[in-house]
């Protein structure tokens, strides 16, 4: 679904942005709306992987090795 949003842009601006549109066979409507998809989508992406990435380090690594030694073995008094 669609909606209609107001902006707030400098008129020199939609100028070029018109020419830039017409150039482009779209309308500046579309071109902001593809723009803000894209950001929101980059977003949504970045948060995803980043979410993914703290999964793995709260796991942890297993770097192989065996600890075959305790905390007194170490601490010896």
């Amino acid at each position: 679904m669609k909606q209609n949003i107001t902006l707030s842009i400098d008129k020199e601006i939609i100028k070029k942005g018109k020419v830039l549109a017409a150039q482009k066979d779209t309308s500046i409507s579309k071109m902001l709306g593809d723009q803000l998809k894209e950001i929101v989508e980059r977003e949504d992406q970045f948060e995803a992987a980043k979410r993914g990435a703290m999964q793995i380090l709260k796991e942890g690594f297993h770097l192989g090795g065996k600890i075959d030694w305790s905390r007194e073995d170490l601490y010896e008094r």
